[in-house]
């Protein structure tokens, strides 16, 4: 996949760049992201460098992981990070992916990540032909929980003892969210209505 950049009214989405591991590596310091996502703890200048310059540009060279910077448009403030993870099943008949987000703290409360999320769940549907959106987090992740509420995921369980964290298994939360689930909104990635069709057809479990 070749890397795009998406816009919305207040961000820009961009493949991150190799001049954006100072201000990754500042975010990754807030004792909340490494304790509710992957990144490493603790969080070296190196694992930023190593992210923004060989993970990223390998991902969206493989069809791995498609990672966004989200930047402010107002000034370039780095506001978060939002991804496509689990791309393995993306083009098979299950046309699935997981979507991954994290927010600078001094950028959180002003409606960023839902902001940058929609942008990328409408390009997910439209462009590249997701019919399945799947959301996870540790149990007890409440900020990432209530993002995706937000968002119109569903809610469908807890996967048991699914994460190793720091040598301990622990439980995930689970949602997903379908093409049609996602609300018509105005902009590039909202004008001319719904999200997407859901292009395999869906017989639901009645009982």
């Amino acid at each position: 996949m070749k890397p795009v950049t998406l816009t919305t009214e207040r961000l820009v989405l961009r493949p991150f760049e190799p001049s954006d591991a100072p201000v990754v590596h500042a975010a990754c310091q807030e004792p909340d992201i490494p304790r509710w996502t992957s990144v490493p703890s603790p969080y070296g200048v190196a694992d930023a460098e190593q992210f923004v310059g060989t993970a990223v540009p390998a991902g969206w060279r493989d069809d791995t992981a498609y990672h966004f910077a989200v930047v402010t448009r107002a000034d370039g403030a780095l506001a978060g990070a939002m991804g496509l993870v689990r791309l393995d099943r993306l083009r098979t008949p299950e046309r699935q992916a997981e979507l991954g987000y994290w927010a600078a703290k001094e950028q959180r409360g002003r409606g960023y990540t839902a902001e940058a999320a929609r942008a990328v769940l409408r390009w997910a549907f439209r462009d590249l032909g997701v019919e399945r959106m799947e959301w996870r987090a540790e149990a007890g992740n409440e900020g990432s929980r209530a993002v995706a509420r937000k968002l119109g995921f569903r809610m469908e369980g807890t996967l048991r003892a699914k994460l190793v964290h720091e040598g301990t298994r622990r439980d995930v939360w689970i949602g997903s969210l379908l093409p049609s689930d996602l609300a018509e909104e105005p902009g590039p990635y909202g004008s001319g209505g719904p999200a997407a069709p859901d292009a395999t057809p869906y017989l639901p479990y009645p009982g």
